[in-house]
């Protein structure tokens, strides 16, 4: 696995993160408008748009193979902790033939990494069942206090 590089993104890579996701939407049989282009076109307006997420891709020979996004969130102050910023692990994907490879905890140990870096209260993820291991491996703890609300329903 030494030949594969994990590193913060930068805007050169929007397309390969924007393609990433448009194939992880495929595989899971998701029915998307639009084509890909399109797609790639609106999600660079978003990330240019949003500069409190950060994200880190890994490649190989080059290639973007996967990337994981840490949005930053800014908390209302507490009188006791002014600054009370959280992050959330979001969309950690890397190609299916990359997969059980460690690829994966490496991006997701950049994202830590740089939550704390950034000082951080904590990082939260909402995880698929089959992911729920490896983020435990890399810390996370399953919390009962965390609920959940879908405002359109």
């Amino acid at each position: 696995m030494t030949d594969i590089e994990v590193r913060p993104a930068t805007h050169a890579d929007l397309p390969s993160a924007a393609s990433l996701r448009w194939r992880w939407s495929l595989e899971n049989g998701q029915e998307l408008d639009g084509t890909e282009a399109e797609y790639a076109e609106r999600f660079a307006a978003w990330a240019d748009a949003a500069p409190q997420h950060e994200f880190f891709v890994a490649l190989r020979a080059g290639q973007v193979i996967g990337m994981a996004w840490l949005a930053i969130f800014d908390r209302v102050p507490a009188a006791d902790a002014f600054d009370r910023r959280t992050g959330d692990l979001q969309s950690v994907y890397v190609v299916p033939e990359e997969r059980n490879g460690g690829v994966g905890g490496r991006l997701v140990e950049a994202v830590l990494r740089r939550a704390r870096e950034l000082g951080l209260q904590h990082v939260t993820v909402h995880s698929s069942s089959r992911a729920i291991p490896a983020y435990q491996r890399a810390g996370f703890q399953m919390v009962p206090q965390m609920m959940y609300l879908d405002p359109r329903a």
